[in-house]
């Protein structure tokens, strides 16, 4: 592995600027290149964030060989054919989330990465946010006790037009995919798998979910109430109740930069602050991982991952979300 790792970015919308952008956070992290289906949306958008070459197709990115890592940013509905051409041509694999919107497609990914031995993750960049990070190395270590209730919500301000790709629901739109995947993840990283699950939800005429409720049950007697919104904007917060304490996540509990621990009566303030969106943490966790030889990450492992989209396919049955046709 050379001294810098070379990113290639598969697609040119504003998630992709995004991570662009605090890439360059990273000394140790080059933009070499940039793919898209049309060689002058890839132009422009290496002229503006600084890649080194623009490739007019995602053939052209994936075998590129001054690329090392390919950061896949398309809408749900393309990930699995990105991620996909980038693994069979040996590239390692940075996908947004959720992997795809079938799971069996997504097994698929896993089963091909580790059958080729490239490196797959996903970018859940919640996970590596420094405060979240912090949080559950504290559950572990049993500062709040054993874990009894996960609350979180994520809405954002709406009615979004029909028109949005959040509405679209042939490009994986919905409240559950794009932003309830976020609780459904905090409540993971705290509790594990549930053993039981009920949810309910608002359906839009285009036929995906626009607001949606979900609780959660666990064998340890735990539970998690968590709800998702393209409806309204919701407080965004995030809390885990333990037997002996509680952690209460500020606004945006998906990249905090802080949080308030409660225990036995008195209060302990975490600020973690950072530059950035905070999209440089996934990165540097594949910089680590790739040269390290790793070919997943302990922090985001592929079995969690496979595990939260499991579960959210069985939310989407009981709710009636269908992407198959």
């Amino acid at each position: 592995m050379s001294d810098r790792i070379r990113w290639g970015i598969l697609s040119t919308g504003s998630i992709a600027a995004t991570f662009a952008e605090d890439l360059r956070l990273l000394p140790d992290a080059e933009l070499a290149a940039v793919g898209s289906r049309t060689t002058e949306s890839a132009e422009r958008f290496a002229a503006a964030h600084g890649a080194a070459r623009a490739h007019g197709s995602w053939q052209a990115l994936v075998e590129d060989p001054g690329v090392d890592a390919i950061y896949v940013a398309t809408p749900h509905s393309a990930h699995y054919e990105a991620s996909m051409l980038a693994l069979r041509a040996g590239k390692a694999v940075l996908c947004e989330k959720p992997f795809t919107l079938d799971v069996a497609e997504s097994e698929e990914m896993v089963a091909t990465a580790r059958d080729s031995g490239v490196f797959l993750m996903e970018a859940m960049w919640m996970r590596c946010i420094p405060a979240i990070r912090k949080m559950a190395e504290l559950v572990r270590d049993g500062a709040i006790g054993d874990p009894v209730s996960v609350h979180a919500d994520f809405g954002m301000q709406g009615p979004f037009p029909e028109t949005s790709r959040l509405r679209d629901r042939k490009l994986g739109g919905g409240a559950l995919y794009d932003v309830g995947i976020y609780p459904v993840t905090f409540a993971h990283l705290f509790l594990g798998a549930p053993a039981a699950v009920q949810a309910w939800a608002r359906m839009s005429a285009g036929g995906v979910d626009e607001n949606t409720g979900m609780l959660l049950g666990y064998d340890s007697g735990a539970i998690a109430a968590l709800t998702c919104s393209l409806l309204g904007d919701t407080a965004r917060t995030g809390t885990v109740t333990g037997t002996l304490g509680r952690i209460d996540v500020r606004r945006d509990f998906f990249h905090p930069h802080g949080f308030t621990l409660w225990r036995q009566g008195e209060t302990e303030e975490f600020d973690l602050p950072y530059e950035g969106k905070g999209y440089q943490f996934e990165a540097a966790e594949v910089h680590r991982c790739l040269r390290e030889g790793l070919l997943e990450s302990p922090l985001i492992p592929l079995g969690e991952t496979l595990d939260i989209l499991r579960l959210l396919a069985e939310i989407s049955g009981i709710i009636g979300l269908d992407y198959s046709s």
